[in-house]
């Protein structure tokens, strides 16, 4: 990584714990997912933003956090969920120098959504691994992170989980995880790819 590229990263750290903290003054819990959490399980693969996780009603929440990170000096757009989403809003932090800093909301408070807030509450309570031994970023564990990229579908989720799957094959708890996705509802969606792999 180029000098350049490793102070853009430093910076994107630096904004993503700013917005941890805020948000830990509004007591919501809130944990490292996407590329980042990825990496920290061993799976590194480039990324134009950084991904943190939170289980929130997004409307009172993300419209606070929104007007005190503007009054910082950032851009900031809050994409509100409807009743069709699987999540509940993204809240997006912009700026020249960092890369992009998402807090993806998993409670959708439109009746009828789709529901991830009881999986989502559980990876929050998990998440213990430091993103660095400095930072106070923790990162959901693996077998929530595979959990959540089943929840959210789609092509490059399952590869996502496939890669995960296969660089852990030492280290996973493979009946913690079955336990994890079956008690949500995702078993169907993992047993096949674990039967891909060849995991017993």
């Amino acid at each position: 990584m180029s000098r350049d590229a490793s102070e853009r990263a430093k910076r994107t750290v630096a904004v993503a714990e700013r917005v941890f903290r805020m948000l830990q003054q509004y007591e919501v819990p809130t944990a490292v997912i996407g590329a980042a959490a990825l990496a920290a399980h061993g799976y590194p693969r480039a990324t134009r933003d950084f991904d943190l996780a939170t289980n929130t009603n997004p409307f009172p929440t993300f419209r606070r956090l929104e007007e005190a990170l503007r009054q910082e000096g950032f851009e900031v757009q809050f994409e509100a969920p409807d009743a069709d989403d699987a999540l509940g809003g993204v809240l997006r932090v912009k700026g020249d120098n960092f890369e992009r800093v998402e807090v993806v909301n998993f409670q959708n408070p439109w009746p009828g959504a789709r529901d991830g807030t009881v999986l989502a509450r559980e990876a929050l309570r998990e998440a213990s691994v430091p993103l660095s031994p400095e930072s106070p970023l923790r990162v959901v564990s693996l077998p929530y992170l595979i959990a959540l990229k089943l929840f959210a579908g789609g092509r490059k989720s399952t590869t996502d989980v496939l890669e995960l799957l296969e660089r852990n094959r030492d280290r996973l708890d493979v009946a913690e995880l079955r336990d994890v996705c079956t008690r949500h509802g995702l078993g169907p969606a993992l047993e096949p790819l674990l039967q891909e792999l060849g995991f017993a």
